[in-house]
């Protein structure tokens, strides 16, 4: 294990307000402004892209969470420079950020949903690229204080394959699915992470 004290640290902060620094609120108004001008402008399929990988990443992070619960120590870790830990591998910075990342990807995606790049269909080539740019990125992040992968065997590729790939499939195929399917995924899974925080973060206090 590389960073065993950072769960000491991330559990230190969670849901603290010690930290809490002003710069969050015009981080969120960004955010309500991205979605409503894209609700004015009637993107419904970029908001579901928004949506979907927002639902997928909360549902990671609380799975993440309960790694920590369960094992004492979660995968990845927040132990510093966020304004509001939100669960032990999530600052609100972050949480905000992906909650816009999928809308804003979408934007790439070439009209024909059928269309192939290299012999491949596009939305999987964009997805892939997506997470390996995020994976690359989070590198960085892995060097800094404020992020931390704590098991050696955690990095880079795993979380590439099991993290970002899914989020990034999860934001371009709800893009394309029609209105009644994405609303039974966002709000399906909306519903089991509201569940889920009720249940172990609220009640029984693990997260």
């Amino acid at each position: 294990m590389n960073h065993p004290k950072a769960t000491t640290q991330a559990l230190a902060i969670l849901r603290s307000g010690e930290n809490f620094q002003w710069y969050v609120i015009p981080l969120l108004a960004a955010v309500m402004y991205i979605y409503l001008n894209e609700i004015s402008n009637q993107n419904w399929k970029g908001v579901a892209a928004g949506l979907a990988l927002y639902m997928t990443h909360w549902f990671f992070e609380i799975l993440n969470a309960l790694i920590q619960h369960f094992s004492g120590h979660a995968l990845w870790t927040v132990p510093t420079g966020t304004a509001f830990l939100l669960l032990v591998g999530v600052g609100v910075e972050l949480s905000l950020m992906f909650s816009v990342a999928g809308l804003i990807l979408s934007k790439l995606l070439p009209a024909d949903p059928r269309a192939k790049l290299l012999g491949i269909n596009n939305r999987l080539v964009f997805a892939v690229g997506n997470a390996a740019f995020f994976a690359i990125f989070e590198i960085f992040l892995a060097k800094t204080p404020a992020f931390v992968w704590v098991y050696p065997w955690w990095g880079a590729i795993p979380v590439f394959i099991t993290v970002y790939i899914p989020f990034f499939l999860a934001a371009f195929c709800c893009y394309d699915w029609k209105p009644a399917v994405q609303r039974r995924f966002i709000g399906g899974l909306a519903a089991l992470n509201a569940g889920m925080l009720v249940v172990f973060a609220g009640i029984l206090r693990w997260i």
